[in-house]
């Protein structure tokens, strides 16, 4: 898409088009190994029209970090209202948190929009940074605050929501869903860690089907 055709659509839908491009190319190559102009090919329009839109890599990668965050957090709310609504049933197995697997499948259906999941892992591995890593603790935060508050976990049980998360992201960051298929103890990991939502993971990130 070039400049001139995309002049046709409203700010807002230009800036949301950036922003998942960015997103992706963020979440793929790292802050460091992305650059302005891979995000502009990779949204079809030119560099210098991000920078106008953005001023910077860093502004860009902040407003990134911001978008995943409030998609994630608003995916949490409406799932987090729905359970209310359903009366807050629970499981028959006392090992197993209806929630808490709500909540997961919320997750892992994020990667229906590309780059969100890996975009957050970047974000949280840039605590060093001034401007990021103040961004990514607070969104953190938020979510652990979420589901403490807002969901009723221990503090336990929000750890361990919150490790199982960081695994998720960390096997799509290896690319493991590459090996499905063709290494048994990858593939035993990821229909341990996906399970239903597998052929979901499989068809997003160009894995075997």
């Amino acid at each position: 898409m070039s400049d001139k055709i995309s002049e046709r659509i409203s700010s807002a839908e230009r800036r949301e088009q950036i922003l998942g491009a960015a997103a992706v190319v963020f979440g793929e190559r790292g802050y460091f190994g992305a650059t302005t102009d891979q995000v502009a090919r990779a949204a079809g329009i030119s560099q210098p029209y991000v920078v106008r839109m953005f001023g910077s890599k860093e502004n860009l990668f902040v407003e990134v970090l911001g978008r995943s965050l409030d998609k994630l957090l608003t995916a949490f709310a409406e799932t987090l209202d729905q359970w209310k609504a359903d009366g807050r049933p629970t499981s028959d197995d006392p090992a197993y948190n209806e929630l808490a697997r709500r909540l997961g499948l919320a997750y892992v259906n994020l990667i229906e929009d590309r780059g969100i999941l890996l975009s957050l892992m970047q974000a949280f591995s840039m605590g060093h940074d001034a401007a990021i890593g103040g961004r990514a603790r607070d969104g953190f935060i938020t979510i652990y605050r979420m589901l403490r508050e807002e969901g009723g976990f221990a503090a336990d049980d929000a750890r361990s929501f919150l490790a199982e998360g960081m695994l998720l992201n960390t096997l799509l960051g290896l690319r493991l869903p590459d090996e499905y298929g063709h290494d048994a103890c990858a593939t035993e990991l990821l229909e341990s860690t996906f399970r239903t939502k597998l052929d979901l993971v499989l068809q997003a990130t160009g894995g075997p089907a």
